[in-house]
């Protein structure tokens, strides 16, 4: 299965994007759903995931409160609502089948398909 994620910007500070992550070539549901991000010199972080019927989300520390995640399985969608933006937010998002969860009370998430499945991910820009 391929996922392209799309809807990224440019936003000042506090504002919101919505962005989508379809999949072609197969079903997303019956899969968990995860959005990860990078910004240029830092790691991939694991940011939200979705469960697959859309009834259990779970969210890093750094979104939480902010970022929404939500599902849509008839279109095969995926939703990331992002609100009160920071420019730390600024990144290129990606999202992924995975399996996700929380670990020591820290949020995880782990691939089922390798990188190059992911699409290019869209780009977030938060202005300061």
């Amino acid at each position: 299965v391929q996922l392209q994620a799309s809807g990224g910007g440019l936003v000042p500070t506090g504002g919101s994007l919505k962005l989508s992550c379809v999949a072609f070539g197969s079903s997303l549901d019956p899969y968990a759903t995860g959005w990860f991000r990078q910004a240029p010199g830092k790691e991939r972080e694991a940011v939200l995931c979705i469960s697959p019927s859309g009834n259990l989300t779970r969210y890093s520390d750094s979104v939480k409160g902010r970022f929404t995640v939500s599902r849509d399985n008839a279109r095969n969608t995926v939703y990331l609502q992002m609100n009160s933006l920071k420019p730390e937010d600024t990144a290129i998002y990606y999202c992924a089948r995975v399996r996700c969860g929380y670990k020591d009370g820290n949020y995880y998430a782990e691939a089922l398909d390798s990188y190059d499945y992911w699409g290019q991910g869209t780009q977030v820009t938060v202005s300061s």
